[in-house]
């Protein structure tokens, strides 16, 4: 048994065979950017920073999709693949035309389940009895950004929703028996130390399926930046040691089931308003690996809950 729950192994077990995901821009928006609960949207947020050159609103989903195939299956020809809503908030238009843009992905071959990335205030009830059929005919997963449990943060960074409207769009998901993720970021400025491992709690108690850690980046042109700029005192910037030692005091207090996808995000360094750290996704998980073998240590050793 490994020191934490493996998203990659979780799949393969979900679905017998490796897959791979394809990052999709569906050419959404999000309602903190079109003035429905806010406008600007996330300060720290610029869409380019993880969309690779294949996945652009000019492309058709079926498009992006055979590109991202092609440059994947260079490497693994018999590889299946999973249509990623990444770009903006995937759940944030008609029920008609997201209807629509699920099935043209799942329409293309080799493509065998969705993961749609969207917000917690932004899952209306019909979508979900939508997604609840789905659910029955495909694989499927729902990922909501909730980045932090604190409304005090979230008003902060505008995200336009709070922790409430996270829980209740996490419960209801859930018990349609939908797969449910949530991405949390590891460093948001006014967050102490102890305030971000007290978030391994309140998320355990969430029937969350998969979670997927990062750490706070800045990038150029962002508002976060220019806080920053202003008020560093405001933020604390992980080394690579410190953030290692971090995420494994989370882990340690996460629910023992709950699966990991990922601990960082790796901007390109032409964004970066600071350098970055220069350690590709794998070489930081080799790390990880090693300093929780030293440890000896393993995902729920604190963990609180009985669930």
């Amino acid at each position: 048994m490994g020191r934490y729950n493996e998203y990659g192994l979780w799949l393969k077990e979900q679905l017998g065979v490796k897959v791979q995901k394809i990052s999709l821009n569906a050419g959404f928006t999000c309602p903190n950017r079109d003035g429905r609960v806010g406008t600007g949207g996330c300060t720290y947020c610029n869409n380019q920073t993880f969309n690779p050159d294949y996945c652009v609103t000019t492309k058709s989903i079926t498009r992006q999709l055979e590109e991202g195939k092609h440059f994947f299956s260079r490497k693994y020809p018999d590889m299946k693949y999973l249509a990623y809503f990444q770009a903006y908030t995937n759940t944030y238009d008609s029920h008609q035309n997201l209807k629509a843009k699920y099935e043209e992905a799942l329409s293309v071959p080799d493509v065998i389940g969705l993961v749609i990335g969207t917000r917690p205030d932004c899952m209306p009830n019909d979508l979900l009895d939508y997604l609840s059929d789905l659910n029955h005919r495909t694989f499927l997963l729902v990922e909501y950004g909730i980045e932090s449990i604190y409304d005090a943060t979230l008003s902060r960074i505008n995200r336009g929703h709070t922790h409430a409207q996270t829980a209740d769009a996490v419960t209801r998901t859930a018990a349609c028996g939908i797969r449910t993720g949530a991405h949390l970021i590891l460093g948001l400025p006014g967050e102490s130390r102890e305030a971000i491992l007290a978030e391994a709690g309140i998320l355990s108690a969430l029937p969350l399926t998969t979670l997927k850690l990062h750490q706070l980046q800045l990038i150029k042109g962002t508002r976060m930046a220019q806080e920053f700029a202003e008020q560093p005192s405001d933020f604390h910037l992980f080394t690579p040691e410190e953030y290692i030692d971090l995420v494994i005091d989370f882990i340690e207090r996460l629910r023992p089931d709950l699966i990991l996808e990922r601990f960082v995000s790796q901007s390109p360094s032409s964004l970066l308003a600071l350098p970055g750290w220069g350690l590709k996704n794998h070489e930081f998980v080799d790390r990880l690996r090693v300093r929780m073998q030293t440890r000896n240590t393993h995902q729920g050793r604190l963990c609180l809950s009985s669930a």
